[in-house]
């Protein structure tokens, strides 16, 4: 009877055990699974803020390339005008992604590649005294344009 009740106990003693070890088991995966998906969301949320804000510097040179253009082709008021707005117009567009981006990534290279391809696309506004001038600095903008693009690809990958 001693023996049984031995056994018993150490049977309910295992079963016990083996729930806590199981139970511990499935709260480690389940945390592992939110840090993954954690993880994944910031890098997604990354990757967007660097897109979006390459875009919108794109389509800001693109409006400085256009206006600078027309003020050398001499073209009317109204034209220069308009897209004068349209300048202002991509230009606002350029601070929330370029905010977003430097929320979601501390590191420095990606910061001062944004910096310069930005810095370098707004020098664009001086160089409308000649086509050559012109052609330069937009050169210029897209090569940082370019760098900036690297440098946040070869961070999102984790890589130096």
């Amino acid at each position: 009877m001693l023996a049984t009740l031995v056994t018993a106990a150490l049977a309910i003693v295992g079963a016990l055990l083996g729930s806590i070890v199981s139970g511990l088991f499935q709260e480690r995966a389940a945390e592992r699974a939110v840090r993954v998906n954690h993880d994944a969301a910031i890098r997604r949320d990354q990757l967007e803020a660097v897109t979006v804000l390459a875009c919108a510097v794109s389509d800001h040179r693109r409006a400085i390339w256009k206006r600078g253009d027309a003020v050398l082709k001499r073209a009317g008021d109204e034209r220069i005008e308009a897209l004068r707005e349209e300048g202002h117009e991509t230009r606002g567009m350029v601070a929330r992604p370029l905010v977003t981006m430097r929320l979601l990534i501390e590191d420095q290279a990606v910061r001062a590649t944004a910096d310069r391809m930005i810095a370098l696309t707004y020098a664009m506004h001086g160089a409308w005294s000649s086509r050559d001038g012109l052609t330069r600095a937009r050169e210029a903008a897209v090569a940082a344009h370019d760098d900036f693009v690297d440098a946040a690809a070869r961070y999102l990958r984790g890589g130096p």
